[in-house]
């Protein structure tokens, strides 16, 4: 088997062919000029051809020095290519959101996985609706309320809209769901321990309800949609979060009426350090999800 020339005379050669001086070659290589001149003889002794002709004003490369010349530069191109790509290559960005929107961001999360393996996220998931940077250690985090904190960046995804939902079963059953006050016939699911959102619908359509309180209340938002799509009750849900249900007819609105709440959801990261390429990427890509209507129909 042919002993290959040594990587630090091909390094050597490249560098003083591109200058075709021994004196400026030594500067860029942070070498003396005679430890130049020595590796490059001893590579012409290992090639057994010439690479330089040495002239009176300097260097020029000899036929054989130009032939060899673009392929050492490939050699080295490739080799740059390959340590970039592999220092390119890090953890996992640690992304934190709530239940209430996983809904929406899960589906888009496995499909981003799909198309970019090389930027692999860990999601976080909690019934809190914000992040603390300063005390958790999260590259960025999707949020739900009405006005972002500071010292973070932060990028308006979608607002909240709330509209009844159930089950198609439920409204094919024995009691109908055309109006408002059909309501009162039904099971409230409540996505919260208290009224509120249902109160601001109901506000919203101009209709009251008599024990608004006497249905189910539930931690998550989730929870309530769950047991709407298994017939059990009428839930609130968030417009923006409930398109894949409605496309599959997991869940029907039995009403046109969407009621913004004020509140909203953002991603958000810190102010400082920037934000890595791949965080970038990833940012740009799930608020160009928030923004197409295809995607959140």
């Amino acid at each position: 088997m042919k002993r290959l020339p040594p990587l630090p005379a091909l390094h050597t050669f490249l560098i003083t062919a591109q200058c075709c001086n021994f004196t400026r070659a030594a500067e860029l290589l942070h070498l003396t000029q005679g430890a130049v001149s020595r590796q490059i003889s001893g590579l012409e002794s290992h090639l057994g051809y010439p690479l330089f002709q040495r002239q009176a004003r300097g260097l020029s490369l000899t036929p054989q020095g130009r032939e060899l010349l673009p392929r050492i530069q490939q050699v080295f191109n490739l080799i740059d290519e390959a340590v970039e790509q592999v220092g390119a290559k890090r953890e996992a960005l640690q992304l934190k959101a709530p239940t209430c929107v996983m809904r929406w961001l899960l589906p888009r999360l496995m499909q981003w996985q799909a198309e970019r393996p090389d930027v692999p996220v860990e999601l976080t998931t909690t019934v809190q609706y914000g992040v603390d940077f300063r005390r958790e250690e999260f590259d960025a985090a999707v949020i739900y309320g009405t006005q972002p904190g500071t010292a973070q960046v932060a990028h308006h995804l979608f607002d909240e809209q709330l509209t009844p939902v159930c089950s198609q079963q439920l409204m094919d059953g024995p009691v109908p769901l055309t109006s408002t006050a059909d309501l009162a016939r039904h099971t409230l699911l409540h996505p919260t321990r208290d009224d509120e959102d249902w109160k601001t619908w109901l506000r919203a359509a101009g209709a009251t309800l008599d024990k608004l309180g006497s249905g189910h209340h539930f931690d998550t938002l989730d929870l309530a949609l769950s047991v709407a799509a298994q017939g059990n009750g009428v839930a609130l849900g968030d417009w923006a979060l409930i398109g894949e249900d409605l496309a599959t007819g997991r869940l029907v609105a039995p009403f046109d009426l969407k009621v913004p709440t004020g509140g909203a959801y953002f991603l958000v990261y810190p102010e400082r350090p920037a934000p890595s390429p791949q965080l970038r990427e990833l940012s740009d890509w799930l608020i160009a999800e928030a923004h197409s209507k295809t995607a959140r129909a």
